[in-house]
């Protein structure tokens, strides 16, 4: 009988390894299988959940690649200036600027820093910054700017309020509650306003505040506050006398409540006193004008007589002694 033997056929060998390497693979997927289906017993959510998260990372990383090149190749800058260029074209652009709560300052200096805004497209404003350099001028206590569509710039200012009046050497500064210096001031327009001077005095407005609140009554009628040394205060009240402060706040204020007592029962202001000094703990000091004047003419009187009287009483001897004679 015949029999017939194909050729080509796999041998003995490779059939064993062939099904070997199948194995192995079955082996492999089932390991991996299970693997994958103890994490997905951990995660709370499921396989399709799992799916879309990993599309929308890989989907996130294609799109900041593509931003990337696109800034690479200046194209948003591009699309930002057509954009801009259509908005100032259809009247979306600054024409008109609105100046709002201006009563002290000189508004031309808003209108100075705001100049260059002039027919910008009102897409590109840079708002913050605009705030920013308007809270630089010395009037400017705060600033709010915003855009009131097709064509105006808004500009909502609030000031700064004089408090007092600066004195240094060569001139004149109105300042306000925090010390921060405004403008100059001539002399006369400084006239009933509080006036601070010394070294260092701009940094003390708010501890002269507190100070003079501990006395209400007297507050009124403080003209002048001079820093001395770079440790306590002299008060120059509006009748020209003056109150000498001991150092420290609360010994500061301790006199200060006390001689505004003293003042109500005594009227001390407006007398004859012209310097009080209350640096002693538990005494105080009054300097009144011309009063060592006085008290020299009288010891000079005393002294006076007192030798004419000596003179008549020597003369008087002599006479009776020559009457003896």
């Amino acid at each position: 009988m015949a029999q017939t033997i194909k050729r080509g056929g796999k041998g003995v060998r490779r059939a064993a390894a062939a099904r070997n390497t199948q194995r192995k693979v079955q082996t492999a997927r089932q390991q991996t299988g299970s693997l994958l289906d103890n994490v997905m017993l951990w995660l709370p959510f499921g396989e399709e959940t799992l799916h879309k998260i990993v599309m929308t990372i890989v989907l996130a990383v294609a799109a900041t690649i593509v931003w990337t090149v696109a800034v690479m190749a200046g194209i948003p800058a591009l699309a930002s200036e057509q954009a801009a260029l259509i908005a100032s074209d259809a009247g979306f652009k600054v024409s008109h600027l609105e100046v709002r709560g201006v009563n002290r300052m000189n508004e031309l200096k808003i209108y100075e820093r705001i100049l260059g805004q002039n027919d910008r497209a009102m897409t590109t404003l840079d708002l913050g910054g605009l705030r920013d350099e308007l809270n630089q001028l010395p009037w400017v206590k705060d600033a709010r700017v915003s855009r009131k569509l097709p064509d105006t710039l808004v500009i909502d200012i609030v000031e700064r309020s004089p408090h007092a009046v600066l004195r240094k050497p060569d001139r004149m500064v109105l300042i306000d509650e925090t010390g921060a210096e405004l403008e100059p001031i001539k002399k006369d327009r400084a006239k009933g306003m509080l006036v601070l001077a010394g070294p260092g005095v701009g940094q003390r407005v708010e501890d002269l505040s507190h100070l003079l609140e501990a006395a209400p009554a007297l507050k009124p009628q403080v003209s002048e506050a001079e820093w001395v040394g770079n440790r306590r205060w002299n008060l120059t009240f509006k009748t020209g006398q003056v109150l000498v402060l001991p150092e420290g706040d609360e010994k500061a204020a301790g006199a200060l409540l006390s001689f505004a007592r003293m003042d109500g029962v005594n009227r001390l202001l407006g007398g004859k006193v012209a310097a009080f000094d209350m640096r002693a703990p538990d005494r105080i000091y009054m300097r009144v004008p011309g009063h060592a004047d006085e008290v020299a003419e009288e010891k000079r009187t005393v002294d006076q007589a007192k030798a004419e009287a000596k003179r008549a009483k020597a003369n008087a001897a002599a006479d009776a002694k020559s009457d003896e004679g």
